[in-house]
C-alpha cells in the first residue's frame, strides 16, 4: 500500500477550468489560470483521484511514490 502519491499537473495541457480547485481546494489552486498542486507529494485521498478523474483534459497525474506507478487518470 502506498504511503505518498506525486501530483503533477501538465502545463501545455492545463485549461484552466478550475475544477480540481473546486473538487479538492485543499490539494489545487489555480496560479495564472492554470491548476498548481498544493504539494508535490500527499498522502493518499480519494478526493485526489476524483479531482484527477474529473479533469476534461486529463492534465492531472498522481503516481505512486514507492514504484512511479500511474494511479490516475484512470485508463
Amino acid at each position: 500500500m502506498s504511503t505518498a502519491w506525486r501530483i503533477g499537473v501538465d502545463e501545455q495541457r492545463c485549461i484552466g477550468t478550475s475544477i480540481c480547485a473546486g473538487t479538492a481546494p485543499e490539494h489545487f489552486h489555480l496560479v495564472d489560470g492554470l491548476s498548481t498542486p498544493l504539494a508535490d507529494v500527499v498522502a493518499p485521498a480519494e478526493i485526489i483521484l476524483d479531482a484527477a478523474d474529473s479533469c476534461p483534459v486529463e492534465a492531472i497525474t498522481v503516481r505512486d511514490t514507492t514504484d512511479d506507478r500511474l494511479i490516475a487518470p484512470q485508463e
